[in-house]
């Protein structure tokens, strides 16, 4: 996961609606059942998918009135807890 693109993320769904980002996650799920795929697109694809994942719980938390910033820096401590249990 990379805070950037779930920070930029996370803005996109500000400024639109979080439908938009669930859809995009559906089509891009759909696109992984290609059997053509090679490993390092699927690789391309699940990062993709993992970073809307993550701007949608991003932008779940600052509903809850999380500030953005504290909500974003949560986020990637709980993600690096995760990885380095």
């Amino acid at each position: 996961m990379k805070l950037p693109v779930i920070k930029h993320l996370t803005s996109f769904i500000e400024e639109n609606d979080q439908d938009y980002v669930i859809e995009t996650i559906e089509t891009l799920e759909a696109l992984t059942e290609v059997p053509s795929l090679k490993d390092e697109e699927l690789d391309v694809i699940g990062e993709l998918i993992s970073n809307m994942y993550g701007a949608i719980e991003v932008d779940k938390m600052i509903k809850e009135g999380t500030p953005k910033k504290e909500a974003l820096n949560n986020f990637m401590q709980r993600v690096l807890g995760s990885i380095d249990k």
